[in-house]
């Protein structure tokens, strides 16, 4: 199986000046262009290469039919090749300190073959400072239709390395769903999604293999995680300001409306396409210190929208508002019998969509990957996306959140 990565058209990885000298097993041809050749990366005889290192290929009339990489005891190191062919990647960092060989087989249209060889010994410490990287992908879980992979950064990742970090995030679904990352303009966050929502069914697998990575000119990635978790049923949520009610859908079917009362005028609702971020059976919103805050309350059957704090939530002292008027600090207030209903249909990566309140929703407040057109965001990418990778054409319903389908604490990240 092939490694798939962040795009299809990923650049090869950078020579280090090392064409491996051919060898001619039997039946193989000699000399001239008569069989392939093949330059291999790190450079031979390099040092202090990072963990995070690829076997960098580049073959010319053929193409690689094996690589094998070894460490200084003679173990094996498990990996698999990148879709495009240009590097073969360790299944895991390699260890600092060591000394490690690879071989790597070309084979040619006329069956000759060529081996190009590297040893190499990576670093065993660094001077830079490890940046902290969270995985919002959490293993073993059942997601919504609109669960976007989320990678956070801290510091933000410059623009002149995101390129690199972004060929270190991998993404696998099965059934294939091809999709890309998009950064936000920051580079606090990156988010992955494919043109349309996920199909219900859909496993994906996700790689963020930044451990030792070199980021920018004083940084290095801090992990390598790994995580897999499946797509569940269609629910997706609308809530129409002007109506002041939520519209249910699963599987692209209204099962139920519910009314709410949304944010007053000073402290406003968010608009835009929200995804749910976590939920919680009770919770505590303490609000001392901020600018519009200055309460506690407890709270039952929260579901966070926006990292600023918004929530669809049970919210009783406000039943008689429901409806009609908006009186809330800018969660979705519903009934307690609502609330508790709510938590059994949906699930975290579900789409809510908020119309008609006074304020946008903001960029990064929130997983906010379905809160623009693919276009936009297939320009947030650091590498090229495939043209070809569109929405399906509209057939069902035209807002946002009827079909999917086609192509207070933080929410917990993955373990690692």
């Amino acid at each position: 199986m092939t490694l798939l990565t962040v795009t299809i058209a990923a650049a090869p990885l950078a020579l280090g000046g090392c064409t491996a000298e051919r060898e001619r097993p039997a039946g193989a041809a000699t000399g001239g262009a008569s069989g392939p050749t093949v330059s291999v990366t790190p450079a031979d005889r390099a040092k202090d290469v990072p963990v995070s290192a690829e076997i960098g290929t580049v073959v010319q009339r053929g193409r690689v039919t094996s690589v094998k990489l070894t460490d200084d005891k003679g173990k094996a190191v498990a990996g698999e090749p990148r879709e495009d062919g240009s590097s073969w990647v360790p299944a895991a960092p390699l260890a600092g300190g060591r000394t490690y060989t690879a071989e790597v087989t070309a084979t040619g249209d006329a069956g000759r073959t060529t081996v190009g060889r590297t040893t190499f010994t990576t670093a065993t410490n660094t001077n830079r400072q490890a940046l902290t990287s969270v995985l919002y992908f959490a293993g073993n879980q059942t997601y919504g239709t609109a669960m976007p992979v989320t990678v956070a950064f801290e510091p933000a990742i410059p623009r002149e390395a995101r390129a690199a970090v972004q060929r270190r995030l991998f993404v696998k679904t099965d059934p294939p769903q091809p999709g890309t990352w998009s950064w936000l303009e920051d580079g606090s966050q990156v988010y992955y999604r494919a043109p349309d929502f996920w199909r219900s069914g859909t496993t994906i697998s996700v790689r963020s293999a930044l451990e030792g990575l070199p980021i920018g000119k004083e940084y290095v990635g801090d992990a390598d995680r790994r995580s897999t978790s499946k797509i569940g049923r269609q629910v997706a949520l609308d809530i129409d300001n002007a109506t002041k009610q939520m519209s249910v859908f699963q599987d692209g079917r209204l099962v139920r409306r519910i009314p709410v009362s949304l944010g007053k005028p000073s402290t406003p609702s968010s608009s835009g396409k929200m995804v749910i971020m976590e939920k919680h059976q009770q919770t505590r919103f303490d609000t001392r210190g901020e600018p519009d805050g200055g309460y506690v309350v407890d709270v039952e059957d929260a579901q966070r929208l926006t990292w600023g704090g918004e929530f669809i939530h049970a919210a009783p002292w406000s039943e008689g508002d429901q409806g009609y008027t908006n009186v809330s600090h800018g969660c979705a207030n519903v009934s307690s019998t609502a609330a508790d209903w709510l938590m059994g249909v949906t699930q975290v990566g579900d789409l809510v969509t908020v119309k008609g309140t006074e304020v946008p929703l903001r960029p990064g407040n929130g997983w906010t990957a379905w809160n623009t057109s693919w276009a936009e965001f297939a320009r947030g990418s650091a590498l090229p996306v495939p043209p070809g990778l569109k929405p399906a054409p509209t057939t069902g319903p035209s807002h946002p959140g009827a079909v999917a389908g086609g192509s207070s604490p933080a929410p917990s990240p993955s373990g690692g």
